[in-house]
C-alpha cells in the first residue's frame, strides 16, 4: 500500500502536542510496516531526523500553512496533486485536516473540537475555518481517530458522526519523563526557580489552558503561605495572551511567577522532576499529556474535572473546577501541606500513566488504517 501522510507538523525543536503524536507514530508504524510505502508531505524545508525508515518518500510542498487560507490552499490543491502522483490508497492526516479534492479514502485524526465550545478563545478566521470545515472533515472522512472517549462522544455529537466510525488511540508518553535524584531536584530549583520549591504549568500560553484561574489561584496561595514557594510557567505564547500578563501585573506576588518559554525535552525532564507538583486547570483538553509526563516523573498532579482530563488522571490525582479559584488554592495547600498525600498521589499515578504508551497509540493507529483501506 502506498500512505500519505500529512507531515506539516513535523518541526525540528518545535513539536507542540499534535506534533508529538504525529513523531511518535509515525516513526513506529513506519518501521513496524516496511511492506508498506510511506509518502511524507513536508509544507517546508525538512529535518533528516523524520525520515524513520527506508520506506518513507518525503515530499516537499509549499506553500507554508501559516494562515487559514495557506491552509486550504494547501489541503485543496497540493495535495489531491501529490495523492494522485503518488498513487495513494490512503491520506492519513494526524491533525484532522482533510482534503475536499480527492476521492482518495481519508483518515483523520481530530484530537478535540475545542473551537465548537470555546470560538472565542481563537483569532476569528481560524475560529470560523475550523467551524466550517471540520464538520465537513469528518463527514467525508473514511475514519476518524481521537485521543479520548470524550473527545469521541464530542465529535458524535456536535458533527453527527456515526460513533462506530470513531477510534479511540489515546495519546502515550515520552519515556525520558522519569523521577530524578535529590540532588538533581536542588538542581532544577536552584536553576528555574531561586532554590525554592515550586509549582509547575506546562502548556502553550492559551486562554483555554487558564493560566489567569492559575496565576490567581497562586496569588491565593501565597497569601496563606508566606514562604519561597515558586510557580513555573513552561510554554510559549499563542493566542489572546493579553489577559494573562495583565493578571500577572496585578499580581500581589508576581515576583514569584517564572516564566520559562519553550524549553527542550531534555530540559523539560529536569524542570519536571524538581517540581513539587504540577497545576494543569484548563477549561478544556482532549487528553492532556503533561498529567502523564508529571506521573511518570513522580510528581503529584492538580488538575481540572473538566473534558476529557478525568479520563487521563484516573484516581491518581487532585481536581478542581477551573472555573473556581478557591479550588485549585485549595489543591495547592492540600499538595503543600501534606507530605503523605503527595507520596500516595505519586505512587497512585506510576500505576495509571501505565495506561499509555505510543506503542499502543501507534498500535491502534494502525488498526484504523487498516479499517479504513477496507
Amino acid at each position: 500500500m502506498v500512505i500519505a501522510v500529512n507531515t506539516r507538523l513535523l518541526l525540528k525543536g518545535k513539536l507542540e502536542g499534535i506534533g508529538w503524536f504525529t513523531y511518535e507514530t509515525l516513526k513506529r508504524m513506519t518501521i513496524n510496516h516496511p511492506e508498506h510505502e510511506f509518502i511524507f508531505m513536508f509544507d517546508r524545508a525538512y529535518s533528516q531526523d523524520f525520515i524513520f525508515a527506508e520506506n518513507v518518500t518525503p515530499v516537499v510542498i509549499g506553500p507554508p500553512t501559516r494562515h487559514p487560507v495557506l491552509w486550504y490552499l494547501w489541503f485543496e490543491y497540493q495535495i489531491p496533486r501529490v495523492l494522485k502522483k503518488y498513487k495513494a490508497d490512503l491520506f492519513l492526516s494526524p491533525d484532522g485536516y482533510l482534503s475536499q479534492r480527492t476521492t482518495v479514502p481519508q483518515l483523520g485524526v481530530i484530537h478535540d473540537i475545542n473551537f465548537v465550545h470555546r470560538p472565542d478563545d481563537l483569532p476569528w478566521l481560524k475560529a470560523k475555518y475550523y467551524n466550517h470545515y471540520f464538520p465537513k472533515f469528518a463527514s467525508l472522512a473514511k475514519r476518524i481517530a481521537t485521543v479520548s472517549f470524550y473527545s469521541k462522544e464530542d465529535i458524535t455529537r456536535s458533527f453527527k458522526v456515526d460513533y462506530d466510525k470513531i477510534d479511540v488511540v489515546y495519546d502515550g508518553i515520552n519515556q525520558i519523563f522519569e523521577p530524578i535524584s535529590d540532588a538533581e531536584k536542588q538542581k532544577a530549583r536552584e536553576t528555574y526557580a531561586d532554590g525554592s520549591e515550586y509549582f509547575l504549568f506546562v502548556g502553550a500560553l492559551h486562554p483555554r489552558k487558564n493560566v489567569c484561574g492559575l496565576l490567581k489561584a497562586f496569588d491565593a496561595f501565597k497569601s496563606v503561605v508566606n514562604d519561597r514557594t515558586k510557580l513555573v510557567i513552561v510554554g510559549g505564547e499563542m493566542h489572546k495572551t493579553g489577559p494573562i500578563f495583565e493578571t500577572y501585573e496585578n499580581m500581589r506576588h508576581k515576583s514569584d511567577v517564572v516564566f520559562t518559554g519553550r524549553v527542550a525535552t531534555r530540559d523539560l525532564h529536569d524542570i519536571f522532576g524538581g517540581a513539587l507538583a504540577l497545576a494543569f486547570v484548563p477549561f478544556f483538553e482532549g487528553f492532556g499529556i503533561p498529567i502523564v509526563e508529571a506521573m511518570s516523573a513522580g510528581i503529584p498532579v492538580i488538575c481540572s474535572n473538566t473534558t476529557s482530563i478525568p479520563e487521563v488522571g484516573g484516581n491518581a490525582v487532585l481536581y478542581a473546577d477551573p472555573l473556581k479559584i478557591d479550588q485549585i488554592t485549595d489543591a495547592m495547600l492540600r499538595i503543600y501541606n501534606n507530605p503523605e498525600l503527595q507520596k500516595e498521589l505519586v505512587e497512585k499515578g506510576f500505576v495509571q500513566k501505565n495506561k499509555f504508551s505510543w506503542d499502543e497509540t501507534a498500535r491502534l493507529l494502525w488498526m484504523s488504517v487498516e479499517k479504513s483501506l477496507q
